[in-house]
């Protein structure tokens, strides 16, 4: 999966410079913007939990990789998704909630351009370079890791300093659009399947099965999402790596909710969410 994961984005990055600027290079940098901002989200989860490869250093590599692209601090986001796990869409617990309640409509249609994920994480990114957490990062960070947040946050914008130097230097987009621009224009996959987990569902209870939800997709669509479709078995057993999901899911399936397609699923979500006042 991870081999051909980068053999198809070096590949698609490829034939978008050598086609750049004719719109014949369009349909290489939309793939390959969903397989850097949308497939990177699943990489760094299911990297994070240590579980995508038996061997320790392939999952640390595949992690620090895929939290660069999708622009979230592997120290920082480690500790956040711990949390989220022990407090599942418990309001003022979980720091990864997706749809808050009453919704903010605007901001989760933007968001599919990654424009409040993607600021957010450069911003957090900044203010980390310069040696601080947010107020809310002091929360569940321990202050033993505050200075591997910090370097993190400082050798990234070294590369993005770099990276826009470079572009400035040729009089080109180019550089830019193989890193960085991906995060905006690719995201639109991984937040039509991140609304899907959790989104519209019970808050403040500790049933997976009445907090997540799983939905069934595409061949393609789990390959970039690795499977977290089967999002209450993921919830349930977290330390089942993505490609048992389908088995484990086999094994389950007459226990929980029954799973729905990727219409009903949004269907379900935008009712509950349009009666929350």
């Amino acid at each position: 999966d991870t081999a051909l994961l980068y053999g198809l984005m070096i590949g698609f990055a490829c034939a978008g410079v050598l086609l750049w600027p004719s719109l014949w290079s369009l349909p290489f940098w939309l793939a390959y913007g969903v397989l850097y901002g949308s497939a990177s989200d699943s990489r760094w989860h299911e990297t994070s939990h240590g579980t995508a490869f038996k061997t320790a250093w392939m999952n640390t590599v595949v992690y620090q990789i895929a939290c660069f692209m999708i622009v979230r601090n592997p120290v920082t986001w480690r500790w956040s998704h711990a949390r989220h796990h022990t407090d599942t869409y418990i309001v003022g617990r979980d720091p990864e909630v997706a749809i808050m309640r009453p919704p903010a409509l605007l901001k989760v249609f933007v968001n599919f351009l990654g424009l409040f994920d993607a600021y957010a994480g450069w911003s957090r990114m900044l203010l980390n370079a310069t040696g601080r957490l947010s107020p809310e990062e002091a929360t569940y960070i321990p202050k033993s890791e505050a200075r591997k947040v910090i370097f993190v946050a400082r050798v990234w914008t070294l590369i993005y300093a770099i990276t826009l130097a470079l572009a400035v230097a040729l009089h080109s987009i180019l550089p830019v659009m193989v890193i960085g621009l991906p995060r905006l224009y690719g995201a639109w996959h991984h937040v039509l399947t991140g609304l899907l987990q959790h989104g519209g569902l019970a808050d403040n209870v500790i049933d997976h099965r009445l907090n997540s939800r799983t939905v069934y997709m595409n061949p393609i669509s789990r390959f970039i999402y690795w499977n977290m479709n089967y999002h209450i078995e993921h919830h349930m057993f977290p330390m089942v790596p993505y490609h048992a999901l389908p088995q484990l899911h086999a094994l389950v399936r007459d226990q929980i909710p029954t799973g729905r397609g990727y219409p009903a699923a949004h269907r379900e979500i935008w009712r509950r969410i349009s009666h929350t006042g």
